[in-house]
């Protein structure tokens, strides 16, 4: 009996140093997340878990969720052209907001069919999936974001392939959780209705069709933010003609970062307008 009850004393001590320990433990992580220092970026990506749960407990309860897509853009932008793009106008745009994070850049989507290959598929490089592979994983992402606490999360896409997907996972999304008050919104003026096709008309250089694939838009954008990812010595003016053996359209030859700087603050205003009305009505 002396024996048993000096094991059960014994056991009884151990128990009680490591519920110490887990309570010490406790009250020391407690004490790091919550001293975690905030850090400058909007980028989720960029953050540890607890800078994230410190910034959507503080009121950033805006989700911006970029899509690109990793394909041809001719012989002289690399292929992750609007990756780059969507990554950067996201966070400048939720900079501007003041209450948005931006979640990693979706870089994959709808970009021709794979075998036989059609479209941009045509081209090495390319990476496409099915338009219901594409909704997949932008649904599963945006479930993530509202798993976290996110209430408005916003779908800025940069390619034309994703237009589509992205406003029917919205659609159906905001419909299933209308009820928590839960809200996703493709931005489509982010893409369609931007202003380009104004500015293209008063800008200082001059060409025919400025917003061709591949042509002075699109390589002007990229010189702005991502000037080594193109090949100067490669671009030319090219026509419809062209497209089929060089998978670019337009003149590029002319392009300038200034331009494109000005093609991206165009985007980028279009979609926090967007956003802002949003938000106001739903108060």
């Amino acid at each position: 009996m002396k024996g048993m009850a000096t094991t059960i004393t014994r056991c009884g001590y151990s128990l009680l140093i490591c519920l110490s320990f887990l309570y010490s433990s406790s009250i020391v992580f407690e004490a790091y997340a919550q001293e975690s220092s905030a850090p400058s970026t909007v980028y989720i990506e960029d953050m540890t878990w607890v800078e994230v749960r410190n910034k959507i407990k503080g009121g950033y309860h805006i989700a911006i969720l970029p899509t690109g897509s990793t394909q041809q853009q001719g012989p002289h932008m690399i292929t992750g052209y609007h990756n780059r793009i969507a990554r950067y106008t996201a966070g400048e745009i939720a900079a501007k907001l003041t209450n948005a994070l931006v979640a990693p850049t979706i870089t994959y989507a709808p970009a021709g069919r794979i075998h036989p290959p059609e479209g941009h598929m045509q081209f090495p490089g390319t990476m496409s999936v099915s338009a219901g592979v594409y909704e997949m994983v932008l649904e599963e992402a945006v479930r993530s974001l509202k798993q976290h606490g996110f209430n408005l999360i916003c779908l800025i896409g940069d390619s034309v392939g994703s237009q589509v997907s992205q406003a029917r996972v919205a659609t159906k999304l905001t419909t299933e959780w209308r009820a928590d008050g839960v809200r996703v919104l493709n931005i489509p003026n982010y893409f369609y209705k931007n202003g380009h096709e104004e500015w293209s008309e008063v800008m200082p250089v001059r060409v025919p069709r400025p917003e061709a694939h591949g042509g002075h838009a699109d390589t002007s954008q990229l010189m702005a933010i991502d000037a080594e990812g193109v090949r100067d010595n490669m671009r030319a003016v090219r026509t419809e003609r062209d497209y089929k053996t060089t998978g670019a359209m337009g003149d590029s030859s002319v392009a300038t970062a200034a331009i494109g700087r000005k093609y991206l603050s165009l985007k980028i205003e279009a979609a926090i307008k967007q956003i802002q009305h949003a938000s106001s009505h739903a108060k």
